[in-house]
């Protein structure tokens, strides 16, 4: 069994006056230790691939699956525990609270379980390490650059271990300088750490360090392989 399976699965939003329908019927797999690009035009529903594998949006039909856990069948509480857990999300905006510090931001998803500070500490210093960043530890947001915020970010996104790591258009704000180290460094979580990586792009730089790329367009997968 794949590490992510999602079954016949079709996500539409409805409103008053209209269903949209982002995914549409789709099969897609990903093996543990893989590092997978989704590329596609705007509104090909690459992000809500991402979303139905974080488990913030459930499929109107189908099924998903991420490490044995069929995330679309569990509640909402056992949701954000799994969540916490098993899957760490970056974002293209570093979503950084700017009062609090680097470490402290790193820290934030670990305040939802039950670790001694301590063992928090423990926690956040590798992870920090991790993404080279162990000497910004005390910086705020602002004093650091793109390049490092997305590493702060990256860092809270990897600092519960968890098994999948998410990505979404991670290098859109960045310099093609710290785009690359950036994407490097994601290379590096699934190379040294084992991760399994998803990863939203239209950069095909960005495209050429993954195992597979995958392209969607209306929902529906219509070429993948190895190449952009």
């Amino acid at each position: 069994m794949s590490l992510i399976e999602l079954r016949s699965v079709t996500k539409t939003f409805r409103s008053a006056s209209e269903a949209v329908t982002p995914i549409d019927g789709l099969d897609f797999t990903v093996e543990q230790g893989e590092f997978v690009v989704l590329m596609g035009p705007s509104g090909s529903g690459k992000t809500t691939l991402l979303h139905l594998l974080a488990g913030i949006d459930r499929p109107t039909v189908g099924t998903v699956t991420v490490a044995g856990e069929a995330v679309s069948s569990l509640t909402a509480g056992q949701l954000a525990r799994w969540r916490t857990r098993a899957v760490g999300y970056v974002f293209q905006q570093y979503n950084l609270i700017p009062v609090l510090t680097a470490y402290e931001n790193v820290e934030v998803p670990l305040l939802l379980m039950k670790l001694s500070r301590a063992q928090r500490a423990q926690k956040v210093g590798v992870a920090l390490a991790a993404v080279d960043l162990t000497d910004r530890a005390t910086h705020l947001p602002r004093q650091l650059s793109g390049g490092q915020q997305q590493r702060v970010a990256i860092a809270r996104a990897i600092v519960t271990d968890p098994v999948v790591v998410l990505a979404d258009e991670p290098t859109g704000n960045l310099d093609r300088a710290a785009a690359t180290r950036t994407i490097e460094l994601l290379r590096t979580l699934v190379d040294r750490f084992g991760k399994t990586l998803v990863m939203v792009t239209h950069d095909p730089a960005a495209a050429k360090f993954a195992d597979r790329i995958v392209h969607l367009d209306k929902g529906r997968i219509v070429a993948e392989g190895a190449h952009a």
